[in-house]
């Protein structure tokens, strides 16, 4: 486990330092014991939120968020001493808006802090990209939407209800985003890869722990 926690560490600092380019890796020296890998492959059992301190989780919250349909960028101090600063908090609803249907609804504060630990967790290896937000709350009739023009929707998504947001951050393997979130317990993660420039995206979601691949 040690050996493997060593080898992602390393990926994200080449990550960090540009040498893996884009939202896929192309290269990487890092070992894992004797073996040599070219690609950020994490093993399934790489990620332990357990290893984090508990001055980690009391901390006071700062979120970085830029939503590309829009061109929004937040970045805002949200959470300190126990409690939701509620402006911050309002804020954040409107930037995962419906940005089709033009409106918002109450974020579930868990997937906030979903998406505030990924980002700070990924922070601790030099990382401090914001973290981009390709969907958030989806008014009933934009997720119908989208599952007739067959882009991956759920019928009776968590999106409906706040609770879910697809995300994705810049230089990041998708692989590797999807695996630290799985790493929280917090609810559903989405694995999408796409053959694109800028790669896939990782669903997230505060509903019961499972994972898939779309």
């Amino acid at each position: 486990m040690h050996n493997r926690r060593q080898f992602f560490k390393k990926s994200l600092l080449l990550t960090a330092g540009g040498l893996l380019i884009g939202s896929r890796p192309l290269l990487s020296l890092a070992q894992d014991g004797d073996t040599k890998v070219s690609k950020l492959t994490p093993p399934p059992d790489l990620f332990d939120a357990q290893v984090l301190d508990v001055d980690f989780w009391l901390k006071p919250r700062t979120l970085d968020l830029i939503r590309p349909a829009s061109g929004e960028r937040i970045k805002l101090l949200y959470w300190k001493d126990g409690d939701v600063l509620d402006s911050a908090y309002q804020q954040f609803c409107h930037l995962l808006r419906d940005v089709n249907g033009k409106k918002s609804a109450a974020i579930d504060p868990k997937l906030l802090e979903t998406l505030w630990a990924t980002q700070a967790f990924i922070a601790r290896f030099g990382m401090t990209k914001p973290l981009e937000v390709l969907s958030g709350y989806r008014t009933p009739e934009s997720n119908q939407r989208l599952r007739e023009e067959g882009i991956p929707a759920a019928r009776k998504s968590l999106h409906l209800e706040g609770r879910a947001a697809d995300i994705r951050i810049g230089d990041l393997h998708e692989e590797v985003l999807g695996e630290l979130i799985q790493s929280f317990k917090q609810g559903g993660v989405g694995f999408y890869f796409r053959a694109s420039s800028k790669g896939g995206w990782v669903h997230t979601d505060t509903g019961l722990q499972r994972t898939w691949k779309g």
